[in-house]
Formats: structure tokens, sequence, C-alpha cells
């Protein structure tokens, strides 16, 4: 998470465009994003660069070419505010409408990118311009974090169930599903694109030499590996923007409601989903995919989304999705049957309980990642139940670091689940079998299961506790006695 002191500057920046005249909260993200990333590219060159320093040979995939000096951050926030102006908007969108390919999808949903503040507000850019340039960005986590924030800004954010996943747990739930290289990825609403930036990261510090040193895996991997849907032009910029700067030129960011749209063509596409989708009540029938109310009859997006990811994955494909609490234990048809046909029909492998205070600031809804295998014809047996109690910051809006962290034990304790066996139910991790689960009306919330171990207290007798109430009440008495002989 990003300090006191950056989120200053950062809302320095941001009132400093608010009082240039952009006060649409969305608006202002998004000239702010195209500032970031123009900012972004500069350092990715530059790294680029040094790199090819070291190693004595010809840069790689440079990012600017001769004659592109002033488009490089570290010229172009020197230039007087006019002429900063008229390379913005005259030379750099044009250029940047075209990264990635003229038929890239980051061409699409840039195409109509473009700088709102007018041209007398040249001031304003300059001082929006220094302001970002005493942000250290050193760091992806640190991006990540930035992009959070300004879009924890947005008046909606936290409405219409959209709540930012911290980039923490975006981690773990990448560790525990250890992507690889051959994975198909998708988040059928990506936002930001947080759990691909994830998946990409995690494939990039593990196999990247064995990705760019096979040209079949290098193709997939800038090219067919990640998959993200949304129907917010903003976030779909941002999130092709965000791929892009983290050295991934062709992502599949699609324009697409996953709720509304037939999903004929991306059906059975993917071999891993990774999600935390917006959760905001019912939807009108009509506007519902028939394909999605033929695997669940309901209205209501949470269990709809369950129904779209199984949709979405290819046979063996895996998926770690963030829920409400009320998905495993609601008792609607509609909550039975999505939990049964998961049951029953695929492998469900994994709940882990997330505390409520994850979403905090912004919502302090109960949730759980559930972790389940599409197979098409049953092989659930033991589920690994987790309670996690503590995520590394405090639970409450401050969200401040805290030694108290579970997600090491919880990478581990996954990854070693044969271990887990002689765990019982009063431990904060255990095996339910599936027989118990259907049992209890395939009921998957860790409190119909978990067992709580009340420690014994051992009391004095009853004469004995008499005793000392008539010790105690002859002080009392005493103590009354001499307040009154020192006022006679």
């Amino acid at each position: 998470m990003i300090t006191g002191e950056v989120k200053s500057k950062v809302d320095a920046v941001w009132s400093a465009f608010w009082a240039g005249g952009v006060s649409n909260p969305l608006e202002v993200v998004e000239q702010l994003t195209y500032l970031l990333f123009l900012k972004g590219l500069d350092e990715t060159h530059t790294a680029r660069e040094a790199r090819a320093n070291r190693t004595g040979e010809p840069i790689q995939n440079p990012v600017f070419t001769d004659g592109m000096d002033q488009y490089r951050w570290k010229t172009f926030k020197d230039l007087a505010p006019q002429q900063m102006y008229s390379v913005l908007v005259d030379r750099i969108f044009p250029w940047m409408r075209t990264l990635g390919g003229e038929h890239s999808a980051f061409a699409k949903h840039m195409k109509d990118a473009r700088f709102t503040l007018p041209p007398e507000k040249a001031g304003v850019l300059a001082r929006v311009v220094d302001g970002l340039d005493k942000i250290p960005m050193q760091d992806r986590d640190t991006k990540g974090d930035l992009y959070e924030y300004l879009l924890s800004k947005l008046s909606s954010a936290g409405q219409n169930g959209q709540f930012r996943t911290p980039r923490h747990i975006i981690n773990m739930m990448v560790e525990v599903m250890r992507p690889t290289p051959q994975d198909t990825i998708c988040d059928p609403a990506c936002g930001t694109a947080g759990f691909l930036v994830g998946s990409e990261e995690y494939l990039r510090a593990r196999y990247e030499h064995d990705i760019y040193s096979d040209p079949a895996l290098k193709q997939h991997f800038e090219n067919a590996a990640f998959h993200g849907f949304d129907f917010d032009h903003t976030m779909l910029r941002v999130a092709a923007m965000n791929m892009l700067l983290h050295g991934v030129p062709n992502p599949d960011i699609r324009n697409k409601d996953s709720l509304s749209s037939d999903h004929g063509e991306d059906s059975e596409l993917y071999s891993l989903i990774l999600a935390n989708p917006p959760f905001k009540g019912s939807l009108d029938e009509s506007s519902v995919a028939k394909d999605l109310t033929s695997i669940v009859k309901t209205k209501k997006t949470e269990l709809l989304f369950l129904a779209l990811f199984l949709r979405l994955l290819k046979t063996g494909g895996r998926a770690a999705v963030i829920v409400p609490d009320g998905v495993l234990f609601g008792s609607s048809k509609a909550h039975k049957q999505i939990r049964e046909t998961i049951v029953e029909h695929h492998k469900l492998e994994g709940i882990i309980s997330l505390p409520s205070g994850v979403f905090r600031p912004y919502a302090g809804v109960s949730t759980a990642i559930m972790i389940f295998t599409k197979t098409g014809r049953g092989g659930t047996g033991d589920v690994w139940f987790y309670d996690m109690k503590a995520d590394g910051f405090t639970l409450d809006d401050k969200r401040n670091p805290t030694s108290e962290n579970d997600i090491p034990d919880i990478i581990h304790r996954w990854h070693q689940r044969d271990e887990e066996q002689a765990r019982q139910r009063t431990d904060q991790s255990f095996f339910v079998p599936k027989a118990d689960i259907v049992a209890n009306g395939y009921d998957l919330s860790i409190n119909r299961y978990k067992e709580t171990q009340h420690e014994a207290v051992e009391y004095d007798k009853p004469e004995k506790i008499l005793d000392d109430l008539d010790a105690l009440e002859g002080e009392i008495q005493a103590g009354l006695k001499r307040l009154r002989e020192m006022l006679a």
C-alpha cells in the first residue's frame, strides 16, 4: 500500500486538475492515467537501455526511437508549459494511440483518447507533471497501488458492488493457483486488470527465460495468455495501458458485459480464471445471457458469475474467485443449485474465508475465495477450509500494516495439503469430507464445520466466594466509618 506521504502528493495533483476546471472524477483519473502511463513508458525504456548497456547487446523492444526525445518523460517534464502542452496534444497522443500496433486491442481502446485540459490551462498541465514527477514509482507494486488509490477516489467506488481487490490479496490468489506459461488466463470483470497483471508478474518472475527462449511460448504470452472483459471504457483504457506497461503488447482486453452477452466465442476457452466480480444484486431477466440461466435459474449476479466461470473454463480449467459469504450458505433454490453443481459435477477444492475488513475502507462485506476445477464429471472429495483472520493490515478503515498475517501460512498449507489431513476442526485450517457437505445441504460456510474449543475455567467454591465478599464488605464498612469520623 502507498504511504500517507505519497497519498498527499497524489491528492495535490488531483486538486491541481480540479483547479484547472476538470471536475469529473472519472475524467481526472483518466487524464492522470495517461500522464502516469507516459512516465511509465520512459521508465520501461530506461530499464531496457540499462539492460542493453550491461549486456553490450542492442536494446530490445525500445519504446522510443531516434528523434523522440521530447516524448520521454525525463525531457518532457522540463519543457515550458505551452511547449509541453503542444507536444502532448499534437505529438504524444497521436503516437500513443498507435502503440501495440494499429489493429491491437490497445489501439482500439485508445482511439478516442484525448487530453481534455484546454490550451489556456497549459500552466495546470505543468503543475500536474511536476507533481507526478515527485511521486516514486520505481516498483510495480507502487504503480498498482497508485492506480488503486486513484480509482478509490471515484465517487462510484464501492457502489454497484464494485470493490477494488487489494494487491496483496491478488498476489495471494495468484500464488495459490500458480499459473503456468501455458495457461490461458481470464478475468471476466477485469477492471484495471489487477489479476492479469498479478499473473503476468508471477510468470515473468518464474518463467521469463522459458517464455522468451521459446518462440511459441513468447507468442502465447504476448498475444493469447491474458483476457479481460469490462464494459467501462475508462477501465478498459486503464487495463490496456496497465498490461502494455507490464510488457504484454497485445492482451485481449475487451468491451463486454459478461452477464448479458452471449458467450459462444469464449465458451470453454480458458484454463484459469481469477476474479473478484462486482455483485450488484439482481439483473432484469431479459438482460441475462440465456446460456447462463441454463446453468442456474436466477437473476442474482453473484450466482450468475459462478455460472459464467463454469461456462468460460475449459475442462480441467481452474478458478479462484472471490464470492460474498451469502453464496456459501444462501438457502434459495438457485443458491443450492449452483453449489450442488460445483460440488457434484465439478471438483470443489477449497474455501478460504476472508476477514470482513479486507475491503475496507470501501466496504465491510464478508467474502471468501472459492477454488474449484471444472471437470464435468465430479471429483469433489475432501474440501479444504481456511479461516483467515489477518492479512497483514489492520481491519479497520485505516488499514495500517501489522505483523499479523495469515497469507504466507495459507500459501504454504494449500500447497502442502497432503499434510493437512490430521488437522482438527478446531484448527485454523481443516478438511471437510464431501459427504458432510452434502448432508448439510451443500452449505459451504466455514462456520457450519468449524468447531470452537472452549477453555475450561475453574472457579473457587461458592463458600470461598461468599467469604471473600464478606471480607470485601467489611473493608468497605471500615472505610466508611473512618470517613464519617474525619467529617465529624
